[in-house]
């Protein structure tokens, strides 16, 4: 089975690394000047292509790995793009975080161009991508999901159909809700301990003794206590985006967004300051009264 990947950033390169190393797939890439670098890929025998559609032309299966659902729409339906030169029977799977309304539209377009579709978004961070250990929520045909899984278990630890396509983009996007809504209440909870003089060391230690315990918690506090942000490598302006695509897809069903509402703002604040390019563990200093240096 041949394998096309476009898009190798922080979390597509480690995926491309494990399909190669892992897997034992031939592999071929978009390149483009987003990537991460990939000398190391070509020396382990992936393939540079110049288009989304040279991809296209040398992969059963294609993997997306890109920002949101207008890089997806692009890459798909664009210029050169990637739904004009699929191959029969080629499976598309879109591991990015997309609008499910979106998901809908490229699955159908996919399969009207005699492939198949699987949304399989994932959770983790570059960390696992590289390790191979990405937990993967896939939505899509059971029989199709079967037929890739040998390769999608290359990247993962945890490998999961969760229903029919956009489960996976709607789970996604509910998980990263919450842990991204859990770090933005943190970080603003940080802030204001700080700004009241309180040991931020003391501060860390009585959350993770109480109800203020997990996750979230023990990926933020190195940035609390000392300033290390290296532990969530991501960026405000694409948390951001993920909120908003919540809250669309939770003003689509008429669900309550009142508590979203308020991560945007305080998010997008930051993103309007200018440091939508800084890491979210950072917002424990930017939603401080009087910020201290970087």
């Amino acid at each position: 089975m041949k394998v096309g990947i476009i898009g190798v950033g922080l979390m597509g390169h480690g995926i491309a690394k494990n399909v190669l190393v892992r897997g034992g797939y031939p592999l071929a890439f978009l390149d483009h000047p987003g990537n991460q670098p990939v000398d190391d890929l070509v020396d382990l025998g992936a393939t540079a292509c110049k288009t989304p559609g040279d991809v296209a032309d040398v992969s059963d299966v294609i993997i997306l790995c890109v920002t949101g659902s207008p890089q997806v729409e692009a890459i798909l339906t664009g210029d050169a793009g990637v739904l004009p030169r699929l191959r029969r029977g080629t499976i598309i799977v879109d591991c990015s975080t997309a609008l499910p309304e979106s998901t809908l539209r490229m699955a159908a377009a996919v399969r009207a161009a005699g492939g198949s579709f699987l949304d399989a978004p994932m959770t983790r961070t570059a960390r696992h991508a590289e390790e191979g250990t990405l937990n993967l929520l896939v939505g899509g045909d059971e029989a199709d999901f079967q037929s890739v899984r040998a390769v999608l278990a290359a990247f993962t630890e945890s490998l999961e159909r969760v229903g029919p396509v956009t489960f996976g983009h709607r789970l996604k996007l509910l998980h990263n809700y919450v842990s991204i809504g859990f770090m933005a209440l943190l970080s603003e909870a940080a802030a204001q301990a700080a700004d009241a003089g309180v040991d931020p060391a003391v501060f860390v230690d009585v959350l993770a003794k109480g109800g203020g315990a997990g996750v979230a918690l023990q990926r933020l506090a190195p940035a609390i206590v000392a300033g290390d942000v290296e532990t969530v490598p991501f960026f405000i302006a694409n948390a951001l985006k993920d909120i908003n695509y919540y809250r669309t897809m939770a003003g689509t069903s008429g669900a309550c967004g009142t508590i979203a509402d308020g991560v945007a703002g305080a998010m997008a604040a930051v993103v309007e300051s200018g440091h939508g390019q800084a890491y979210i563990p950072e917002l424990a200093r930017l939603l401080r009264k009087q910020q201290p240096a970087a």
